[in-house]
């Protein structure tokens, strides 16, 4: 029987004190990978070089809504190059984040738009941040990507945008949301979804699982976000982890 790995598909491990720890942490805890966002182009180098640095550690490239001021042509230059590296797996992330600052929603779907070109362009997935803007993210996407398999990170939709999603050939990562006592939505989303659209992720230090609510996230913790989706769906845990970490390695090519 082929023996389950974890694959955490979206870690902040870049903000850790100690990313080799906290590598050292989820690798003895059967965390076989771990993608790294970026969020602000200040840190394209140094997520880049924590990949180089570990086997099964790899990166996306990108521009969070709430820096979308920040865009430059000069850094759209910059992603395409360093895009080059294999390491880099992915565009994100990305997206619209209505939630925190409404008073540049237009530039930040004109970034989103830019990103999910280059994306097209260097035959890249997409990851996407959708915080209270379901609606715009599905629709730019819809105009503007051709050829980018797409991700929903840390998924906030209903069970009806997740059937829109599948319906599209989406993907969507779960995290430690699903494990909250109320968070009936992403429950029932995790319950719905076809199995061979789902991801797992933990977006550490953010939105960590319960046992450990209320400490600082890390990928080691993301088996508790496997188990949650298998009673949720009353399957078994290790048949939950193989398929996740197919559709990580299949969507990621890593």
């Amino acid at each position: 029987m082929e023996i389950p790995y974890l694959i955490d598909t979206h870690a902040h491990i870049d903000m850790a004190e100690n990313s080799d720890e906290i590598i050292q942490n989820a690798t003895a805890n059967g965390v076989k990978k771990i993608i790294i966002p970026s969020v602000e182009e200040k840190f394209f180098e140094k997520i880049i070089q924590i990949a180089e640095n570990h086997e099964n550690i790899y990166c996306q490239l990108g521009i969070f809504p709430s820096e979308a001021k920040t865009w430059t042509n000069k850094i759209e230059q910059k992603i395409k190059e360093l895009a080059q590296n294999p390491k880099v797996v992915a565009i994100g992330e990305i997206g619209l984040d209505y939630y925190w600052d409404k008073s540049f929603v237009e530039e930040q779907k004109e970034i989103f738009k830019k990103q999910i070109l280059i994306a097209n362009e260097l035959n890249l997935p997409i990851v996407v941040h959708d915080r209270e803007a379901h609606k715009d993210c599905i629709d730019i996407i819809k105009e503007y990507n051709q050829t980018s398999t797409v991700i929903f990170h840390c998924f906030s939709g209903s069970v009806e945008m997740m059937r829109e999603c599948v319906k599209n050939d989406w993907f969507i990562a779960l995290g430690g949301v699903v494990t909250f006592k109320n968070a009936k939505k992403m429950k029932d989303v995790a319950k719905e979804i076809p199995i061979d659209y789902l991801l797992l992720e933990t977006d550490s230090p953010y939105l960590t699982p319960v046992p450990y609510r209320g400490k600082e996230n890390q990928p080691s913790y993301i088996k508790y976000v496997a188990e949650e989706i298998a009673k949720l769906r009353n399957e078994n845990v290790e048949d939950i982890i193989i398929k996740t970490s197919q559709n990580a390695e299949r969507v990621f090519k890593i």
